[in-house]
């Protein structure tokens, strides 16, 4: 009987040690999902993570709630990506009443432009996923310094992950002839990944996917194909798939799987996590422009 009480005590001990670990963690709000998970790895257990835009959402087009705001009002810190991606944040901000600071993960990043847009998609190279790292780890030890040691010991465990990724990328996409390294997404958001690793793309809809190109852009698009003989185009998890079916019939090019783009997967998806995600677009591209 005493033995039994011990391990019901035991349990009850653990019960409510695991509820205040949970209530003492500090509550942080990532932009979109792909943020989301670069600060979990960086905040480890030490942090609750809010995510405004979830698995397979559109960051572009997201129209946030009042409980979205009730979200960000609670925040210790807020993490954007910046760049243009969240036009809708700084009436977010305004509307939530909270005073979190923002922490931009994009803050030193070497910018790309578009037809004289900025290109908001700098996580598609790892290289600069490193500085948004970086700038999350500071981040988040200016809001929490009692856990800069943790952000610190955790971002440089990441580092190293990402680059082991870094070198499986290029060893990949160098396994793909120079002449086959050409493809087309539904919008412009591998520009930073293309000129990272040395692929050449083209985008009907440009850097957002917002924007719905004409008919006239689809031709030139269309004759642009078949000129370069561009071997395959890609599906995004983010876009309505129906415009590059369309290019794809007139074409004949090869229709490529489903690239992650602006969001991760769902829980059971193949893209769950950044990691994840770079390795599974990497996948789809060898196996479509091998010759």
């Amino acid at each position: 009987m005493i033995a039994r009480r011990h391990v019901l005590l035991g349990g009850l001990t653990a019960l409510i040690g695991a509820r205040a670990s949970a209530q003492d963690r500090i509550r942080v709000v990532a932009s979109f999902s792909i943020l989301g998970d670069l600060v979990r790895n960086v905040g480890g257990d030490r942090l609750e993570v809010a995510t405004l835009v979830g698995p397979d959402s559109d960051a572009h087009a997201f129209s946030p709630t009042p409980a979205d705001a009730r979200t960000l009002g609670g925040a210790k810190a807020v993490v954007v990506n910046g760049l243009g991606l969240e036009g809708w944040m700084t009436r977010l901000v305004k509307a939530s009443g909270g005073k979190a600071p923002l922490v931009v993960a994009t803050q030193g990043i070497a910018t790309r432009t578009l037809e004289g847009a900025v290109d908001p998609h700098a996580w598609q190279s790892v290289a600069n996923v490193k500085v948004y790292v970086a700038n999350i780890r500071d981040g988040l030890s200016k809001a929490d310094a009692a856990g800069r040691s943790r952000y610190e010991a955790n971002a440089a465990d990441y580092l190293g992950k990402l680059d082991t990724l870094e070198r499986d990328v290029r060893a990949a996409i160098g396994q793909i002839p120079a002449e086959r390294r050409k493809i087309i997404t539904t919008h412009d958001a591998f520009g930073y990944f293309g000129a990272a690793y040395g692929l050449t793309l083209i985008a009907p809809e440009g850097v957002s996917t917002d924007n719905e190109p004409s008919a006239r852009d689809v031709a030139r698009i269309i004759t642009q194909i078949k000129l370069q003989k561009i071997p395959a185009l890609f599906m995004e998890n983010i876009v309505d798939p129906r415009l590059m079916r369309q290019i794809a019939r007139e074409t004949g090019a090869k229709v490529g799987g489903t690239l992650y783009s602006d969001a991760l997967s769902g829980a059971a998806g193949p893209a769950t996590t950044y990691i994840d995600m770079m390795r599974h677009n990497v996948g789809e591209l060898s196996k479509a422009l091998a010759p």
